[in-house]
């Protein structure tokens, strides 16, 4: 037996594409162009090499490459590989940022959607790596 998921792949809008405005998903998306505007999604996005965000983020899970200026609101998980570069905020249950990745915000991780606690916050700035 299939999933949804298996019977609808993953879309995927490349370098070339430049948009204004409101980008929404459902499912999966890898994003690898520009944008000015916010992203919203119920599944995966990722972000690639050379994807320039100017705008807000709120997804369930999202894998950062590009570049964002905004902040991200990931319901639960924000991965950071380490040609990333985030410039914001970000809320989340879990984050993993790798070694050479740039974050410059803060950041709040959020309990998990079943419990009722206040989230942590905590100011960050940091460059991790010898770059």
């Amino acid at each position: 037996m299939t999933s949804a998921r298996e019977n609808h792949p993953g879309n995927c809008l490349g370098l070339e594409v430049e948009l204004t405005g409101q980008l929404k998903f459902v499912g999966e998306l890898t994003f690898d162009g520009t944008l000015e505007g916010d992203i919203t999604g119920q599944g995966l996005l990722v972000l690639g090499d050379h994807a320039v965000i100017k705008g807000d983020i709120r997804v369930d899970s999202v894998v950062v490459r590009g570049r964002i200026n905004g902040t991200i609101t990931a319901a639960d998980r924000i991965e950071m590989k380490a040609n990333a570069q985030l410039f914001g905020d970000i809320t989340t249950q879990a984050l993993v940022i790798e070694e050479g990745a740039v974050f410059i915000g803060q950041t709040r991780l959020a309990a998990a959607r079943s419990a009722q606690t206040t989230p942590d916050a905590a100011p960050i700035g940091l460059r991790l790596g010898g770059r």
